[in-house]
């Protein structure tokens, strides 16, 4: 019986044995097929790169370089709009500040030809004063201080731009004059101002007042 065991055991020992030899030889042929496949594959030798490296990175490249386009574009396209924008509130501002001033201009132009179509009057009753005054007393302290105050006054008026319009011996304008009556007169010629009744004024460029006046036929 004991030899029959020992038999058993080392027929065991052989089966075991072969099964272990084609084992390590399968896998011995395994670790040299890779070894041959990595030996033949394209890219693994030193300087080679490999060539889904650069498929990934061609790509990319361009892709980065398109946004980074898009992106200048954009920031150009705001200069561009604010630069504008600002070129207009300047323009607007320019066109405001001249009509402002235009409107300012305007508004004491106005101002002043009502104050002094007011004084004139006052004005007209000074001459009127001082042609009442007899020769003899022209020299008296009244008289004197009459034409005092009316060269004074005409003096201010002539510094602001007033100016009397030219009538007796002028052609009728009907800007200038406002003719009352026509007179014969031979030494005149037609549509010469004979005779001068209101004085006219004229404040730079405009008429303030027409002269009232008489004209030859």
């Amino acid at each position: 019986m004991e030899e029959k065991k020992a038999f058993e055991q080392e027929l065991e020992q052989e089966k075991a044995a072969q099964e272990e030899v084609p084992a390590e030889a399968a896998e011995k042929s395994g670790q040299e097929q890779e070894e041959a496949v990595s030996e033949e594959a394209p890219g693994t030798e030193e300087g080679q790169e490999e060539p889904e490296t650069e498929q990934a990175s061609g790509p990319g490249e361009k892709k980065g370089f398109f946004k980074k386009r898009e992106k200048k574009d954009k920031k150009d396209e705001q200069i561009a709009e604010l630069t504008d924008r600002v070129k207009r509130q300047l323009a607007e501002f320019e066109n405001f500040r001249n009509r402002t001033e235009k409107e300012k201009s305007q508004m004491y132009t106005i101002g002043a030809k009502d104050v002094i179509e007011k004084i004139l009057p006052v004005v007209d009753n000074f001459e009127r004063g001082i042609k009442s005054i007899p020769e003899e007393e022209r020299e008296a302290p009244v008289a004197s201080g009459m034409e005092m105050i009316y060269k004074q006054l005409m003096t201010v008026l002539t510094d602001l731009g007033v100016t009397p319009i030219e009538a007796v011996g002028q052609e009728f304008d009907p800007n200038l004059h406002n003719a009352v009556m026509h007179v014969e007169n031979e030494e005149l010629g037609e549509n010469i101002v004979a005779e001068e009744f209101q004085k006219g004024y004229q404040y730079k460029d405009a008429v303030l007042r027409h002269s009232m006046v008489s004209v030859a036929n």
